[in-house]
């Protein structure tokens, strides 16, 4: 516990009135003679807008979600004259101006959740690829790569005090980033030292490329698996999906019992994913279901309580297709005992069901864990399966076929959902346990061998990150 006093005319001197712990413990003990503040080694980029006119082709375009934490980054090919449904909250975005231009030597913070790094140095291959607004967008006036160095490993501890501590999500403005100060003696030994920091961490730098480039994603193992295993023609899927023009009878549109007429419902792409399926099973998720599926439990900002010992599952902590402790919440003990009945259990499968931004309803995260406490959300749902292996349903979640599906059929305008009644009557591929096992098997000796590579990528960075420390340390 970290008692300081502090007056209320020392509060009036910031124009927020900010009166978060961090921040103003942070203010008053990270206490150093010389300093360079944050304005002598940045400015913010005044000139990052885009003119969405100028978009005429394919273009890349980069959101919080789509960047690691190591800083990779995974954007989305649009193109605002031939544009894919299942992106139209993209477009959305990008018409509003929700959209920038960096220059190599830029970096990026993003806005929202500071703690989970995800800070992007702009290559000149990331040069080329437009990002959201939602990250701010810094230029620095020396040491580029040295800096963007210095604020992921030297000063993070920094950056998380200043960053706002509200009932949601920590957060970040320019205006907070004006309070950081830099320790001049470290600032000129980098500078003294910048052309050997760079000749010893560039070569690390291209170790870690070559290392990526082994790498295959998660997704397009467990999409080239159940391919393989089950005839699934994914070159026919996406050219269909890109299809942007074509034909129906009115009689379709009174084939399902909400008379549904929307685009997206009736695309060639869904029918073919419909047919595919049907050649391999003729069961339905409702079948393996062990109870009925349900929704969680809704929250007021009241109930949270960092010294609750259940977590708070909800969509934001499941998009990369797993439960990250880090980003849940904690919820009151008195709010876990009123709602038992939306704890979760080993081998349950949380799904994400509603929601305004692209890209995150249909995610599915299997809890793995054995004592786990946690309630999951209004805005997600729980499946309990039965005779099934948790992991291949899991997996069988993730395709591209089973997303489709979900794409296909969620419902609403603005926020959109799906919901349990749609959700059960999904085809389930139904093999025996034997086969199930055999193709979890293949997955995850697959994903394996990636997540080997990736520990020896964490290796190279800390490799980075000591080099950073020698010389900021050294005296």
């Amino acid at each position: 516990m970290r008692i300081f006093t502090v007056g209320l005319q020392e509060l009036g001197k910031e124009e927020t009135l900010r009166c978060d712990t961090d921040f103003l413990y942070f203010q008053h003990h990270f206490l150093i003679d010389e300093y360079y503040s944050f304005s002598d080694l940045f400015e913010f980029s005044k000139n990052n807008k885009v003119n969405t006119a100028d978009l005429n082709d394919d273009f890349y375009y980069c959101e919080i979600g789509d960047v690691e934490k190591d800083g990779d980054i995974h954007p989305v090919l649009l193109n605002l004259n031939n544009r894919l449904i299942e992106y139209t909250d993209y477009y959305k975005k990008i018409e509003k101006g929700d959209i920038i231009r960096a220059k190599e030597g830029d970096i990026l913070i993003a806005k929202v959740r500071p703690y989970l790094k995800k800070y992007v140095y702009v290559t000149e291959e990331k040069q080329n690829i437009y990002y959201t607004s939602a990250f701010i967008h810094l230029v620095p006036k020396k040491m580029n790569k040295v800096l963007y160095y210095v604020i992921k490993y030297i000063y993070y501890e920094n950056l998380l005090a200043i960053s706002r501590q509200g009932k949601s999500y920590p957060t970040l403005n320019e205006k907070d980033l004006l309070y950081l100060k830099f320790d001049k003696n470290i600032i000129n030994r980098l500078l003294e030292n910048e052309t050997k920091i760079l000749t010893q961490i560039e070569p690390i730098e291209q170790e870690i490329q070559k290392l990526k480039q082994q790498i295959r994603s998660p997704q397009k193992i467990i999409n080239e698996v159940f391919a393989e295993e089950f005839g699934f023609d994914l070159e026919k899927f996406e050219e269909l999906r890109r299809e942007r023009t074509y034909f129906i009878d009115l009689s379709n549109c009174a084939n399902n019992k909400d008379l549904r007429q929307s685009v997206k419902f009736h695309k060639e792409a869904g029918v073919f994913v419909w047919e595919e399926l049907k050649k391999v099973t003729n069961k339905r998720i409702k079948h393996f279901l062990a109870e009925p599926i349900v929704l969680g439990a809704g929250i007021s900002p009241s109930e949270y309580d960092e010294d609750g010992k259940y977590y708070y599952i909800s969509m934001a902590s499941i998009k990369n297709w797993e439960f990250e402790k880090e980003t849940a919440r904690l919820v009151s003990d008195e709010y876990a005992s009123k709602h038992q009945d939306k704890a979760i259990r080993k081998n349950d499968i949380i799904l994400a069901r509603s929601g305004s931004g692209e890209g995150t309803i249909g995610k599915v995260a299997l809890i793995e864990e054995e004592d786990i406490n946690g309630i999951f959300s209004d805005f997600t749902m729980r499946i309990r399966l039965s005779n099934c292996n948790p992991l291949f349903a899991y997996y069988y979640f993730r395709t591209k076929y089973f997303q489709y599906l979900i794409e296909i059929n969620k419902k609403g305008l603005g926020i959109t959902n799906i919901f349990p009644s749609q959700i059960q009557e999904f085809p389930m591929i139904a093999v025996d346990l034997k086969k199930q096992h055999e193709i979890v098997g293949k997955i995850k000796e697959e994903i394996n061998r990636y997540e080997e590579v990736k520990k020896q990528i964490e290796t190279k960075k800390d490799e980075i990150n000591e080099i950073i420390k020698k010389h900021c340390l050294q005296k």
